[in-house]
């Protein structure tokens, strides 16, 4: 009776021994799964987790340009997606006041759509694609979705999306104007069709914007950045550049 006691004493050591070993195996196995999940290549070096950008910086993967269409035809210049198209990843918490301190908060998420300047930002390789680390001030619109429409995007900040007059050169009378300066001129004309929320001062108050929805302003020549929107030109152009309104 009592070698039997013994017997089964012994067998329950064992098992419980196998049962830890398991125990362990599994989790190691587990831990080193985690581990390659987290893993991300940036410039071709293994780092642990994501890339989290600092102050007003936004990491940003680029969109492929596309060079032809479903049916095989070729894209050629505008009918291009630009290469300052792209989804936002990751944001930076935003840089703090010179006076107060105060955080400036960026306006835009993961998952947004954004349209940047062409010589914006530094390009980086993460994970094998392109992606681009921008400044929150050189952000001209941001949109949801995977196309970018009139009813999608938004301009950030201080911003005013403007449509680009199609009659610039001509007169009241519809003479046309054409002389060499009013060539080389780009459009300084059109109407607001969205504004953005206005500039943040340093104690968090909103300085509201001086336009509204429907006016037609006047501004300088050379400002603002001319983007293309449903085969539309639009320009985005900072308040302080508009010079008039009517």
């Amino acid at each position: 009776m009592n070698l039997r006691l013994v017997f089964i004493s012994v067998l329950t050591v064992r098992y419980a021994q196998a049962f830890t070993a398991l125990q362990s195996k599994k989790k190691t196995t587990s831990d080193t799964s985690t581990t390659k999940l987290n893993e991300n290549i940036l410039e071709g070096r293994k780092i642990a987790g994501g890339i989290q950008p600092v102050n007003d910086f936004i990491l940003v993967k680029t969109v492929a340009e596309k060079e032809s269409t479903d049916g095989g035809i070729l894209l050629t210049g505008s009918s291009k997606i630009e290469k300052t198209r792209g989804t936002v990843v990751s944001v930076g918490p935003g840089t703090n006041h010179e006076e107060t301190g105060r955080v400036m908060e960026i306006p835009l998420e993961p998952g947004n759509g954004v349209v940047y300047g062409e010589y914006d930002g530094i390009e980086i390789d993460f994970n094998g694609a392109p992606h681009m680390l921008i400044r929150n001030n050189n952000i001209l619109v941001k949109y949801m979705g995977d196309k970018m429409t009139l009813d999608s995007v938004n301009v950030i900040g201080n911003r005013v999306l403007v449509k680009i007059n199609d009659d610039d050169e001509e007169s009241v009378g519809g003479v046309i104007l054409a002389t060499p300066s009013s060539k080389e001129t780009r459009p300084s004309t059109g109407t607001v069709v969205k504004i953005g929320e206005g500039k943040m001062t340093g104690d968090g108050t909103i300085l509201p914007m001086l336009v509204s929805i429907g006016d037609k302003v006047k501004f300088m020549d050379y400002a603002g950045n001319e983007i293309e929107i449903e085969e539309e030109e639009f320009s985005v152009v900072l308040m302080s550049e508009i010079l008039a309104k009517f």
